[in-house]
């Protein structure tokens, strides 16, 4: 691509969504300049509040105005519908920066259709976007994995921001206002991470073309920054940067490329300089494309901010640690493993843990939805015998448990189970269950007995809400003890 000298890189940022309008709004109150700005959502009151000069309303026969109900299918149909008048936004732009909260529905469903439009028009398209909090809910961080996988197949670098993190950098005193405008934050730098490069004049330059070299098709990418003052400042900033909670552990040596601004005051030295991107590059891979430039910012007073964005990370990579940040677990357990994890390869229905096979998965089990409350009931159904090494640990554990309370529990254990039908959906039989409760047990002695074989079982970490999820995870502690277990 070329780009007229006399006119710089076009640069226009489109909030899509109720978060990426939130994030534009930011970056206009922080002064962000050089770049056009654009917000899109289905919610025709957002857009009225909202500080973008350039307004689009997703889906106005669609939604009506009234938004998407975080349905990212109707999110995609409306950008759909505004297809045209999205395109002529677009149109002669040289970078477009796509910025937008994961998991709701305007953002997760419309950001994809925009980014694969502004891709078609020859523009750098880069997404920046969020993931959501654990609190926010499963079925956002559901939505979320599902908007990202499409809009990365759209966009030629996709940055994505993991808001659970920000937990680590904010700590526990910071208001929920405060925490979701630390994210708004986070977008703002890296765009301007990016963008201040190709605009302003700094010590060193880097230009359009060496964006576009780097982020060109690369795929997924991460973001780090860091801000130091007084001595070794610029070390400091560049070590905190690559060494970023934002980075989701990841290391840049993987990075194909790697963008690097130094912002500083007027007092930035070369030697500054040459140090900090001399640390960045030695944690690098020695064949990666690595750019960097330096802008000048009196603000910034005696501090410097080093930003870093890797890219062309991996798909590979990048799926095994979002597995974790999308997981609901609490972060302490993050690394740990469920039981049996790679023993299981085939559906089981309405387990203690019930997985079932549908699109989503939890460290590689395939995930469905939690049980039915109606009953409060909860019984084994084993949909397929070829998982023997957990089958039979779940019947000994249930044996076990009713031999334990035998003088109370009236109606043994049914450990029967009988091969699965050759049907694609076989309907549940009474001989392939084991009951763990009788008929005459309370709500309180049913849940009591499931959690009773959970825990024979080396399962933790659940409550009653969470008693339907697959949250279950293993101590460490107990690996060797089911282990044996396993193998009775």
């Amino acid at each position: 691509m070329i780009v007229d000298p006399r006119k710089g890189a076009k640069i226009r940022v489109i909030g899509v969504g109720g978060a990426g309008g939130n994030a534009v709004n930011t970056m206009i109150s922080a002064g962000l300049s050089g770049v056009e700005y654009i917000t899109a959502n289905t919610d025709s009151q957002s857009l009225i509040a909202n500080l973008a000069p350039i307004k689009v309303q997703l889906g106005r026969e669609l939604t009506k105005g009234l938004g998407a109900g975080a349905n990212p299918d109707i999110g995609r149909k409306a950008a759909l519908e505004e297809y045209e008048a999205i395109s002529e936004l677009l149109t002669g732009a040289d970078m477009v920066f796509i910025t937008a909260g994961m998991g709701g529905g305007t953002g997760t469903g419309a950001a994809p259709v925009i980014a694969k439009l502004a891709k078609e028009l020859g523009a750098l398209t880069v997404g920046v976007v969020t993931r959501p909090f654990v609190f926010e809910g499963k079925k956002r961080s559901r939505h979320a994995e599902n908007g990202i996988q499409a809009l990365e197949e759209a966009v030629d670098s996709l940055i994505t921001i993991p808001n659970q993190r920000l937990l680590t950098i904010a700590g526990e005193s910071l208001s929920l206002l405060e925490t979701f405008k630390r994210a708004d934050e986070v977008l703002l730098n890296a765009v301007r991470g990016i963008s201040d490069l190709i605009n302003n004049t700094g010590l060193i330059n880097a230009d359009f073309a060496d964006v576009s070299t780097v982020m060109g098709n690369k795929g997924l990418a991460l973001m780090g920054t860091g801000v130091a003052s007084g001595p070794d400042r610029a070390i400091k900033a560049a070590t905190d940067a690559i060494h970023s909670p934002l980075l989701e552990d990841i290391t840049i040596d993987g990075a194909t490329g790697i963008i690097i601004n130094i912002t500083g005051s007027k007092g930035l030295t070369a030697f500054e300089t040459n140090a900090a991107v001399t640390l960045i590059m030695e944690a690098a891979d020695e064949d990666a494309e690595i750019i960097f430039g330096t802008v000048i910012d009196d603000n910034m007073g005696d501090y410097v901010k080093v930003t870093v964005v890797a890219t062309g990370l991996g798909k590979d990579r990048m799926r095994k640690k979002n597995a974790l940040q999308s997981s609901f677990v609490n972060e302490r357990v993050l690394q740990e493993k469920p039981l049996y994890a790679d023993k299981v390869s085939a559906p089981l229905e309405k387990t203690l843990a019930p997985i079932a096979a549908t699109s989503e998965s939890f460290y590689g089990i395939e995930e469905s939805a939690p049980l039915e409350r109606s009953s409060r009931r909860y019984e084994e159904q084993f949909g397929s015998a070829s998982n023997p090494g957990l089958l039979e640990s779940i019947k000994k554990a249930a044996v076990q448990y009713d031999v334990t309370t035998a003088s109370t529990s009236s109606v043994p254990v049914n450990t029967a189970m009988t091969a699965p039908s050759s049907s694609s959906s076989p309907s549940p039989s009474p001989t392939k269950s084991v009951r763990i409760n009788n008929s005459s047990s309370s709500v309180d002695e049913d849940k009591n007995k499931a959690k009773s074989i959970a825990e024979r079982l080396g399962f933790i970490n659940f409550s009653d809400e969470e008693f339907d999820t697959p949250t279950f995870l293993r101590k460490e502690s107990e690996t060797q003890k089911n282990s044996s277990l396993s193998q009775e």
